[in-house]
């Protein structure tokens, strides 16, 4: 058949795209879903807690995923830098994941318990206080503004629906665990379990 007719002729085109797009899916997606590493926690893998989560939340806001990715490729320069690449199980609990693709600050895969809580603080308040050379922005209001408690047990509940192990106890204190927080203490505790899943 020559293109010609299948590009001038919209009722068979849209059809054949469908069709494609049909095939790819079923080729590249579906077999994911019974691949058991991929759909699998790795060992020692627990879900966020309340105060994680808030500063999971807290790190897409301000748009840290715009310069960070939490993902190491399988390449040896990133292993040397970063540690043991990514595998599928670490993301299993994540919704949505944020793995990111541009790299304008360093991977955070690994960044837990790498550095102090106090090197976390420092950074986030003032950046070039601990980086002279670093082009990220401060985040000062987060040492000022505490976490909103209110919705904390909903998002929970939420990630329970969709398959993260969260009790009906982790649900229902989730705001007191959160109560009285700053956001700078959520997004530090967000920050120091990332990558603390595989052994390095």
């Amino acid at each position: 058949m020559n293109h010609e007719v299948v590009e001038k002729n919209l009722g068979l085109m849209i059809p054949l795209i469908v069709v494609a797009i049909s095939f790819g899916v079923l080729v590249e997606v579906v077999p994911l879903f019974f691949t058991k590493e991929v759909t699998t926690p790795v060992e020692g893998l627990k879900p966020l807690n309340a105060l994680q989560l808030e500063g999971r939340d807290i790190y897409i806001r301000e748009g840290c995923t715009v310069c960070h990715t939490q993902m190491v490729r399988p390449f040896r320069a990133e292993t040397e830098r970063y540690g043991h690449y990514s595998v599928a199980g670490e993301s299993v609990y994540e919704h949505p994941f944020l793995w990111g693709s541009k790299r304008t600050g360093p991977d955070l895969a690994r960044v837990g318990t790498k550095y102090s809580d106090a090197w976390h603080r420092a950074h986030l308040y003032n950046p070039r206080d601990v980086v002279p050379e670093s082009n990220m922005p401060a985040f000062p209001w987060l040492f000022t503004t505490k976490v909103d408690p209110s919705k904390t047990a909903a998002k929970l509940n939420a990630l329970s629906k969709v398959g993260v192990p969260y009790t009906q106890e982790d649900i229902e204190g989730a705001a007191e665990v959160v109560e009285g927080k700053y956001e700078i203490e959520a997004l530090v505790a967000y920050l120091q379990q990332l990558g603390t899943a595989i052994k390095r």
